[in-house]
């Protein structure tokens, strides 16, 4: 038995995609389609099959990834060999992506705890897409700050705490000082921060249910643009508290309690689940977790597993 075919087969299945298993295996188009030829013969199934432009994995496919995933995951493991990380000589690059609200507050505590601790390591920052990407998937980033717990049993991750959504304005706006109430904070001229240029979300089906609806002058991809543009206007945008307190700081805006509810906003850290072991990958999610709780102010004990462990306890 051919057991680099269980690695080709780990690719396919995550990938639903013979071009980019190829890929992510370092293999020709046609080197990995005559490799999934074998898989097939090998277990009697199609594994994938197309449909249109795409491959779609066969139930008996479906069935046998995570135990594809653990296989694989526990022979890395007993072939990697155990090494002592050492900082100060470590030199590797690390990719991290997140809401460009969170790199402005993030950056600065985290890129200044590993350059202390490991002078040769690098971090590049990516901004959230427009569309949903499974690039920790393909391992194109190493780590990624959200709001929502990954769908992929592959992909790890940890809740490590929650903010809340304010009103930020100019101190001198109207609605800085005196009651806010959902009449005068719907009344306003707002700016809403969406990646994907929506006009419209929560804050506008919360209104709803008061019998409310906002005039929303604009739409910005990013939250540093939105304060940017309250700071020279009577106009007000609505972020999160915790994230968004140094930005609102430099620039002299006001934060209130939104004069409704809305549910807290969680900020979830994942990562693939092929990085559990890795050592220089294990102390930079250390560091990362650090910052973060300390940008939210959320003690250490606080963090949540949101996936089960994998096979080999981690």
């Amino acid at each position: 038995m051919d057991l680099n075919l269980l690695v080709a087969l780990d690719a396919l299945l995550e990938e639903n995609s013979v071009a980019a298993a190829a890929e992510r295996l370092h293999l020709s188009p046609p080197a990995m389609s005559r490799t999934l030829a074998r898989i097939r013969k090998a277990t009697g199934d199609d594994i994938l099959v197309r449909t249109g432009r795409t491959m779609t994995p066969t139930p008996h496919a479906l069935a046998l990834r995570e135990e594809t995933r653990e296989l694989v995951a526990r022979a890395t493991a007993v072939l990697t060999p155990v090494r002592t990380l050492d900082l100060a000589t470590l030199e590797r690059g690390f990719t991290l992506r997140c809401h460009d609200a969170l790199v402005s507050a993030l950056a600065p505590l985290l890129t200044a705890a590993v350059a202390d601790a490991a002078p040769n390591v690098s971090i590049r920052f990516l901004a959230e897409p427009s569309v949903d990407v499974a690039d920790l998937a393909r391992g194109q980033t190493d780590l990624e700050v959200g709001a929502a717990a990954p769908g992929r049993p592959e992909i790890a991750a940890i809740e490590v705490g929650v903010d809340r959504m304010v009103a930020v304005m100019r101190a001198d706006h109207p609605l800085a000082a005196g009651a806010l109430t959902p009449e005068r904070f719907a009344g306003a001229e707002h700016v809403t921060v969406s990646r994907r240029g929506r006009l419209t979300g929560p804050i506008d089906d919360a209104l709803a249910a008061h019998g409310l609806r906002r005039r929303v002058r604009t739409a910005l991809p990013t939250t540093a643009a939105a304060l940017e543009l309250v700071a020279g206007t009577g106009m007000l945008t609505t972020v999160a508290e915790q994230v968004c307190r140094p930005a609102c700081a430099a620039l002299r805006l006001s934060a209130r309690p939104l004069p409704f509810d809305l549910p807290p906003v969680p900020v979830v850290v994942a990562w693939h689940h092929r990085y559990d072991t890795d050592p220089a990958h294990t102390w930079l999610r250390t560091e990362l977790l650090t910052a973060l709780r300390t940008v939210l102010g959320a003690p250490a004990p606080g963090a949540t597993d949101l996936n089960p462990p994998t096979a080999d306890g981690t």
